[in-house]
């Protein structure tokens, strides 16, 4: 019979060893744990804002890498034995055989309520003299856009307080709509003319510049602080003098940015001034990577560079948070080349476009938004319903009109119904101008319409068009603010209602007498 002291000896032995080496193992895994393991790699190679290293194996692409002085780069090029780095600093002072170490995070950016009124640059860095930005979240620059199932319609209206705009293209927000022209023709001025609408309407603007000239940077900068549009904005700058790596990311970490506002219910404008730039900057450095060249020079993917950032703008489901994200990119085009490569590319990728002639603008035509050229593929239902009633046929009257005056300046002999339509275009053409800084409201765009519409311009000359809109501004604020409350609600007005504007039309603008008291009383 065997000894019972000496088994139950033997099972005290086997947890007391159990329990020493399970002790030991989490010692060890303390340990493991607690020493830190960097992978460290060699510059192999510098060249005009890139970097190759060698004996980084573990490296991930769009990660950020950091060089003995400090200089950040992002990983661009995965390739057998090296990887190639975009640098975001001036390669100076980077020399072959330094060290460059991995620091485990993708290219990110810093996203929060405190970047609100400031200039900052692509790394999140503050360009301004405000001191440090502080935030609690960082957003990859490279996200996935909202899968289908996550997105409403386009049905809300973005206010441009661009009179052309919101009555012949509209904007929803998110939308893409693309701003082009050739150089100087105004293209910034409607974007910034766009931030300028959004006060108190609780939409937060992204403007971000690539590779623009400080100095016109500056000045935007200077006029948004003026109107008080910074306070709901925030301008992001990589200029011309910054790498191409910086000019690169911009526009990626410009949409994270917006990114964090939208899901959380926001609407946010992006607007990216702009693409062509940012196009040119990808070209030069997929060139000084050796990728192969395509068309004109840009790489085969300079199509997706473009739609996977725009493909980002949306407009959410309220269970997803319900915001909504308008990206206005602005390309410049060569000689009114609506064919060229870029051109075609993001055309096809946006919702429509707002084409800015040259030949307009020298004319004095501001803004010089060809009608004919321009159009919003979302269309009419972003538009305010009362839009709707008001606009009319005002579209196929312009383009009639401009066909015409064509043909009238050979001389040839006109009947009365064509000099009736050559007078009335005039009078639109002189409707549709519109100074820099001057937005509309919605009230003031309807009674103007309502004016093309009824054909109640035909009494105005030409010349006094412009003191009437004048007039219009002057007299209208508090007027109607229960009838622009119903206009903002999206409901059409009534046939009292109308009576009620064309009422005031003709006794206080086109008789010119003073304004006595509020019209809804």
């Amino acid at each position: 019979m065997d000894n019972p002291t000496k088994e139950i000896n033997s099972l005290s032995l086997k947890e007391s060893l159990k329990t020493t080496f399970s002790s030991m193992n989490s010692v060890i895994e303390k340990q493991k744990a607690s020493v830190y393991v960097q992978e460290i790699g060699i510059v192999y190679a510098v060249g005009k804002d890139i970097v190759t290293a060698k004996g980084l194996p573990e490296v991930k692409a769009g990660e950020i890498v950091i060089f003995k002085d400090g200089q950040k780069g992002m990983v661009f090029n995965l390739e057998p034995g090296k990887v190639d780095i975009i640098l975001f600093d001036d390669a100076k002072g980077i020399k072959a055989g330094d060290e460059v170490r991995r620091t485990d995070q993708v290219m990110d950016v810093p996203v929060g309520e405190s970047l609100l009124g400031r200039v900052i640059d692509p790394l999140g860095c503050p360009l301004d003299d405000l001191g440090i930005i502080r935030t609690m979240e960082r957003y990859s620059i490279e996200r996935e856009s909202p899968p289908i199932m996550d997105r409403e319609p386009v049905y809300v209206p973005l206010q441009t307080g661009i009179l052309v705009i919101d009555a012949l293209v509209p904007i929803g927000r998110g939308q893409r709509e693309l701003i082009l022209g050739d150089r100087q023709t105004g293209k910034t001025a409607i974007a910034v003319d766009t931030i300028l609408n959004q006060k108190d309407k609780d939409v937060i603007c992204i403007y971000c510049a690539i590779g623009q000239k400080m100095s016109s940077v500056a000045r935007v900068i200077a006029q948004l602080k003026k109107l008080e549009a910074m306070q709901y904005s925030i301008v992001m700058v990589a200029s011309g003098e910054d790498t191409p790596g910086l000019n690169y990311i911009a526009p990626y970490a410009a949409t994270s940015i917006g990114e964090y506002f939208m899901e959380r219910g926001k609407d946010v404008l992006v607007i990216y001034d702009d693409l062509t730039h940012h196009a040119r900057s990808y070209r030069e450095l997929s060139l000084l990577l050796r990728r192969p060249p395509a068309r004109e020079a840009y790489p085969g993917d300079i199509f997706y560079i473009h739609s996977r950032l725009l493909e980002r703008a949306t407009h959410l489901k309220k269970e997803k948070g319900g915001g909504s994200l308008t990206a206005l990119p602005i390309i410049e085009t060569q000689a009114q080349n609506l064919s060229a490569y870029i051109p075609t590319n993001l055309i096809s990728i946006t919702d429509g476009q707002i084409y800015l002639s040259p030949q307009l603008f020298q004319g004095g035509l501001l803004p010089a938004v060809d009608v004919g050229k321009s159009v919003s593929r979302v269309g009419g239902k972003t538009q305010l319903a009362s839009y709707q009633e008001v606009v009319g046929s005002l579209r196929l009257t312009y383009s009639q009109f401009q066909e015409l005056e064509i043909f009238s300046r050979f001389g040839t002999q006109l009947d009365e119904n064509t000099k009736k339509i050559l007078e009335r275009g005039k009078r639109i053409r002189e409707v549709l101008k519109q100074n820099q800084y001057a937005p509309y409201s919605v009230m003031e765009q309807i009674v103007i319409l309502l004016m093309v519409n009824q054909g109640l311009w035909d009494q105005v000359s030409v010349e006094d068009i412009r003191k009437k809109i004048v007039e219009i501004k002057k007299n209208l604020p508090d007027r109607f603010s229960q009838l622009e409350e119903k206009v903002m609600n999206n409901k059409k007005l009534n046939s009292d209602e109308v009576k009620t504007i064309l009422n005031f039309i003709e006794q206080f603008i086109l008789k010119g007498e003073k304004t006595t008291k509020n019209a809804d009383a």
